[in-house]
């Protein structure tokens, strides 16, 4: 716990004391306002006590403050050399007086007149990130030896300088509304975890996070920082498995190992990588993949010691040298990353594509087993699926991702590191369910970054959204067509300038609806995914009747009867608000339609905007051609070959929108999911979403039944109706005859 513990404050240490040369803060001054700050903090604790005449708290506050204080001497003299011997001086006068009620008010005063020593320095908000960090390795460290050592006093530390830290907080730091919110929430869970004495892991763990975040940075390692702490507990924790390899407790090695390369050696991996990324890529393999194959195919303890003496130990001492050599020549190890280039999305090798899809897959079935085993009460083997999901196969995943994508690497991380805690904590099924959902999410993410768009996907998205506007549009085109037509034969011109105001309405109408749509999603939170896939869902219904629509009215003669009545019926009401309204729910019923297939698209088609926006505009354009077509050159139009077309794409875009439907819910576990991998192609996300083809039993045979439905419906209506209508005509036509003959 101790190690573990140790670790934690070094790594809220180096961001403590390095992350700020990164940003030109002085680290002088960082140091002076830390050291002020937990000195006094520590002496208003002993007020406290004082009051409620503990004298033995009141004392050993008072040591602490004084012992940090005098630890910091030499460097708290370079700022502001009077105010340290004064305060030094005071405080080990304090340390030597005798606590009882006779002098308690003499004591009082000597401690409240340091405290207003320390008031009176000026205070600088600029500093009170790296403070308020300062005062929570402070938590860190007593929480971790309260439950090693059930120590009262460092609990009261812990506590007392949680709330301290608190308090900074919320009085003076800088930050936008989303890390307000974030940090807030941080603060909010790891004070109630510090008060309900949670275990120290899930509190350490929190407690680093809320570093990073307060500084502005996850990267640690800089110059003038020493790192050898990781280094020497790594070699500890293999000198200890060395031990449990000769006892026969393989399972027992494996978890030391475990602990060394997830706990520890992961701190060092950005300042390895930046001194050797060969070397880095060499120690990930050596600690994380042949270590534990070794140990878990219980190989002969002398062969595993040897590989760890003669390879793995010497590459980390390597690395470590290599690290301080940079460092001795002035590389500012933070700045390397901030100014590090990043790859361009999708710049993977296809090797390395098609082994994060893989990996990923896996992840997949480990989150599942994770939530089946917590929900059955198995929190040992949920906790192993989730630890494998991310040590066997995220790592993988990383390796690529991280080139890409460093900042969000290193949320998954995060969303793996909350999963496992979750799970030690004994958290609601609801939140662990919860976590799965969102690394599912991030899963998606990660291997649209590393696979890129490519190119069948764009084209598929370009197409889909060319076809959408296009079979939307078409029918409103041929009806408002026929209608301006119409007037212009009839001379009744004065009506064309209302039928051009319906159309206005009815675009503008449009937009609000799409902006109110947006909206609602944009605001819908946790339930973004629901309402998505509810979206995808009613798309599905709406082409599913619309592409019905058409079919009935493929034949050219049953469009034109059902474009003439209602030219007829707008003709023979009469007034101008008939145009109006004619034009309008024409052109709106449409947009709707627009509005609802496009939300869905753009749900799945992330990344590829900009061809979903191409395929509008060409959609627009070949409308307008089609209306000058019919208005200007009086082409009789292949409507049977257009609505043939649009409706076999509208039987497309439901059949695709159903797919990602019911895959959205299986992520969601509103409906079970049943692996078919080996049986369906596992296509690129990217593809798979424009398609809506997935490796899953639910969602292949949802989409067969719709495709069924279509043929079947398709044969009827262009093949068996049509004959059926052939052979009535031509059982009326004898029968006429013969009433023909019969009468002659």
């Amino acid at each position: 716990m101790l190690k573990k513990s140790s670790l934690a404050i070094f790594a809220i240490a180096m961001l403590l004391f390095v992350i700020p040369s990164a940003y030109s803060i002085d680290n002088s001054k960082v140091r002076y306002y830390s050291v002020i700050e937990v000195t006094e903090t520590s002496l208003n604790l002993a007020l406290t006590s004082l009051e409620n005449q503990d004298f033995e708290s009141t004392k050993n506050f008072i040591e602490f403050g004084s012992t940090h204080f005098s630890k910091n001497l030499e460097k708290l003299r370079n700022v502001d050399a009077s105010l340290t011997d004064e305060v030094h001086i005071s405080l080990l006068d304090l340390q030597t007086r005798q606590l009882n009620p006779e002098n308690l008010s003499t004591v009082s005063s000597e401690i409240t007149r340091i405290v207003e020593i320390f008031e009176a320095i000026p205070e600088d908000e600029e500093y009170n990130p790296n403070v308020t960090v300062a005062l929570l390795i402070i938590v860190d460290e007593q929480y971790a030896i309260f439950e090693s050592e059930g120590s009262e006093f460092s609990y009261q530390i812990a506590v007392g300088f949680m709330e301290r830290a608190n308090q900074i907080f919320y009085s003076g730091t800088d930050y936008n509304e989303r890390q307000k919110v974030e940090l807030q929430s941080f603060f909010n869970d790891m004070f109630e975890m510090v008060k309900n004495k949670d275990p120290y892991a899930s509190i350490a763990s929190t407690n680093i996070w809320v570093q990073r975040d307060l500084l502005g940075t996850d990267v640690v390692g800089t110059i003038g920082t020493d790192s050898s702490s990781f280094y020497i507990v790594i070699k500890e924790l293999y000198a200890e498995l060395m031990i449990e390899l000769d006892n026969g407790d393989y399972k027992k090695a494996e978890q030391l190992g475990i602990e060394a390369y997830l706990e520890n050696f992961e701190y060092l991996e950005p300042e390895i990588e930046v001194a050797d990324a060969e070397l880095l890529y060499q120690l990930e393999w050596d600690m994380r993949e042949e270590l534990r194959t070794m140990i878990k195919n219980y190989e002969d303890p002398d062969v595993i010691k040897s590989f760890l003496v003669d390879s793995i130990i010497p590459r980390l001492d390597t690395a470590e040298a290599k690290v301080a050599d940079l460092r001795a020549s002035g590389v500012v190890i933070a700045e390397v990353f901030a100014n590090k280039e990043t790859k361009p999305m999708g710049s993977a090798s296809e090797g390395q594509k098609a082994e994060v899809r893989d990996e990923i897959d896996f992840i997949r079935e480990q989150l599942m087993a994770t939530e089946i085993f917590y929900e059955l009460g198995d929190t040992q083997a949920a906790y192993a699926s989730a630890r494998t999901a991310y040590l066997d196969s995220y790592e993988y995943v990383e390796i690529p991702l991280r080139a890409i994508a460093p900042d969000f690497t290193f949320e998954v991380e995060y969303q793996f590191a909350t999963l496992r805690n979750q799970i030690n904590d004994g958290a609601p099924i609801e939140d662990i369910s919860t976590t799965i959902i969102s690394l599912e999410r991030s899963l998606d993410e990660s291997e649209r970054l590393v696979s890129g768009t490519g190119t069948i996907a764009p084209m598929i998205a370009f197409i889909s959204s060319f076809s959408i506007i296009f079979r939307e549009g078409l029918e409103a085109v041929l009806i408002l067509g026929a209608i301006i037509t119409y007037l212009e034969a009839s001379r009744n011109h004065k009506f064309k300038k209302y039928v051009h105001y319906g159309i206005g309405l009815a675009i503008g109408a449009t937009a609000v609806t799409w902006v109110i749509a947006s909206y609602i999603i944009e605001i819908s939170g946790a339930n973004r995914e629901l309402i998505e896939a509810i979206a995808a869902l009613s798309a599905t219904a709406v082409l599913f009747y619309v592409s019905f629509w058409i079919l009935n009215k493929i034949e050219h003669k049953r469009w034109m009867e059902f474009v003439k009545a209602k030219v007829f019926q707008a003709s023979a009401a009469g007034g101008t608000s008939v145009f109006i309204m004619l034009s309008f729910f024409t052109v709106y019923r449409e947009g709707f339609e627009t509005v609802l297939f496009y939300q869905a698209m753009f749900s799945f088609a992330k990344y590829m905007e900009f061809y979903v926006g191409l395929g509008f505009i060409l959609g627009i354009v070949s409308l307008l051609g089609i209306y000058f077509g019919f208005r200007k050159l009086g082409k009789r139009l292949p409507l049977r070959a257009l609505f043939g077309l649009t409706m076999g794409i509208g039987a497309y875009l439901s059949i695709a929108f159903l797919g990602n439907a019911i895959r959205e819910f299986q992520v969601l576990d509103f409906i079970p999911y049943t692996s078919m991998l080996g049986t369906i192609p596992r296509l690129d996300i990217n593809v798979a979403t424009m398609t809506g083809i997935y490796p899953t039993l639910e969602t292949t045979v949802g989409q067969i039944i719709l495709l069924a439905v279509y043929l079947v419906a398709s044969l009827y209506v262009l093949v068996l109706r049509p004959k059926r209508q052939k052979a009535l005509a031509s059982m009326r036509k004898s029968r006429a005859q013969v009433d023909e003959q019969q009468t002659n």
